[in-house]
């Protein structure tokens, strides 16, 4: 076994954990999957690509043998975060989960709870016009939605936008003030999101609640059973140090 811990990243809790682990003088291996051009790179060593699903993770496990996996993926990257919780249970290695906490419901918020990417299509369906921010991958569910559509992402989407669809391509950390202006002026009757959490792109909510809008949220998808969660980087580095 060696000294290095492996990091499943792509988020800003994933950067900071691993530039906090590099200050500590821990060998770390940033993994990022590569769906964002151009992404921010970490401190450490980074590898970029998949690993082959459940079976290819643990084949460069018992390979590599790191100290120990932690999963700081995002909240709705389940399929990754299923997959290391099954590589790092045949291989026997320590594995943690590192998840930001959802955002919370403050007073004047009219919050919509759905379960999926679909059920959100179907609850903005008799909406005139449709504010979209779930990520460029989930775009294709809203494919059938009859009404105007704001779509932001980091990168264009892969799928063919729905009829009538502005697209905005930013990145965040985003104002208040600018969420604002931009729902007025794209005339914004309803805002779409998933449960992400953090600061970066919270707000869009506040902005929601200010000019009284309703947002249709899509719930997590669950951790797998057994696996240890934290939610902040520095219980994770506690965690990692333990070790």
């Amino acid at each position: 076994m060696t000294g290095q811990v492996l990091v499943l990243g792509g988020t800003g809790e994933a950067r900071r954990l691993a530039a906090a682990l590099v200050a500590e003088g821990v060998d770390v291996l940033s993994s990022l999957a590569g769906r964002v051009a151009g992404p921010v790179l970490p401190a450490g060593d980074v590898r970029i690509g998949g690993f082959g699903g459940a079976d290819g993770l643990a084949a460069w496990l018992v390979e590599h043998r790191p100290r120990a996996v932690v999963d700081a993926t995002h909240p709705f990257a389940a399929r990754i975060t299923g997959n290391a919780a099954g590589a790092a249970a045949v291989t026997g290695t320590s594995l943690l989960r590192l998840q930001r906490p959802g955002w919370t419901a403050q007073p004047g918020d009219d919050w919509r709870w759905v379960d999926s990417l679909a059920q959100a299509a179907d609850a903005v369906a008799g909406f005139g016009t449709v504010f979209v921010t779930t990520g460029r991958q989930g775009v294709a569910a809203f494919a059938g939605v009859p009404g105007r559509c704001l779509v932001r992402s980091v990168d264009p989407p892969d799928h063919p936008l729905p009829a009538g669809t502005t697209l905005l391509l930013a990145r965040g950390p985003f104002s208040v003030a600018g969420e604002v202006a931009l729902m007025r002026e794209h005339g914004v009757d309803v805002v779409v999101t998933k449960d992400s959490g953090g600061h970066l792109t919270e707000a869009k909510l506040t902005a929601a609640r200010e000019l009284g809008l309703p947002v249709v949220l899509v719930r997590r998808p669950s951790v797998p059973a057994g696996v240890a969660t934290v939610g902040t980087v520095e219980e994770a580095l506690s965690w990692v140090l333990a070790r």
